[in-house]
C-alpha cells in the first residue's frame, strides 16, 4: 500500500510539473542573436559552449563547485568501510567490459574536442568517463574506493582549480572570466581538459564511495 502511494504521489508530482512547464509564458528577451554577435570573439564555434565556458563561466564554475561539495557531503559522513572484495563476476561480461571502457574513454576524448563547434563538452564526456568507471565496478573489474588518497583528491579538485586558477588570472584585464580573443579557445580548451578528468572523477566517486558497506563484501 505505502509503495502505491509513493508512486502515486510520484506521478502526481510529475504531472503536476510538466503543466506547469508547459504554461510557463515565453521569454521575453531573446538572447540568441546577442550570442551569434559576439561568437566570433567566445573563442569556440558553438554557441551552447560559449554561453557555458565565456559568457556564463560563473555559473559553469559554480556548477563544478556543487557537484565537489555533494562529493565532500558524502565523505564527511565519515563510515567505516574496508575494501571491497571483487567476486567472479561472469567471463563475457568481463570481457564486454575490458571492450567497452577503452571505447567509452575515446568516446570521451571526442566530445571534449567536439565541444568547441557542436554539442559535447567536459561535462558530456566526464559522465562517460564516469559511466566507464562504473561499468567496470559492476562487472567486478574495480573496487569500490576508500577514503580518497591525495593523488585522486587532486584529481577530483584540479579541474575546479585549474578553472578558478585561470578565473583569477583574468583579473589582470579588469574582469573574473574576461578571455582575450586571441587565447579565448585554447584557454577554454585548457579549462575543459582539467575539467573532463576531475568530473569523470567526482561523478565516478559519487557512485565509488558508496559501494562498500561496513564489513567489506
Amino acid at each position: 500500500m505505502k509503495r502505491l502511494v509513493v508512486i502515486a504521489a510520484a506521478l502526481a508530482f510529475s504531472l503536476a510539473l510538466i503543466a506547469t512547464l508547459l504554461e510557463l509564458p515565453a521569454a521575453t528577451i531573446d538572447l540568441r542573436p546577442a550570442v551569434a554577435e559576439n561568437l566570433a570573439a567566445s573563442g569556440v564555434a558553438h554557441p551552447v559552449t560559449a554561453v557555458l565556458l565565456n559568457y556564463r563561466g560563473y555559473d559553469t564554475l559554480l556548477e563544478i563547485a556543487v557537484l565537489l561539495l555533494a562529493l565532500f557531503g558524502i565523505l564527511a559522513l565519515g563510515l567505516e568501510r574496508q575494501v571491497c572484495t571483487l567476486r567472479a563476476a561472469e567471463r563475457p561480461l568481463q570481457l564486454l567490459a575490458r571492450l567497452a571502457s577503452p571505447l567509452m574513454v575515446v568516446v570521451a576524448v571526442y566530445l571534449l574536442w567536439a565541444g568547441a563547434w557542436r554539442p559535447g563538452g567536459a561535462f558530456q564526456a566526464g559522465a562517460v568517463l564516469a559511466a566507464a568507471a562504473v561499468l567496470l565496478h559492476l562487472t567486478e573489474l574495480l573496487p569500490g574506493w576508500l577514503q580518497p588518497s591525495a593523488r585522486l583528491r587532486w584529481g577530483l579538485a584540479g579541474g575546479f582549480l585549474l578553472f578558478l586558477g585561470v578565473a583569477t588570472a583574468m583579473l589582470a584585464r579588469g574582469a573574473l572570466l574576461e578571455y582575450p580573443p586571441a587565447h579565448a579557445g585554447a584557454l577554454i580548451l585548457l579549462i575543459e581538459a582539467g575539467l573532463t578528468f576531475s568530473l569523470g572523477l567526482i561523478l565516478a566517486g559519487l557512485f565509488l564511495f558508496m559501494t562498500c558497506d561496513e564489513g567489506g563484501d
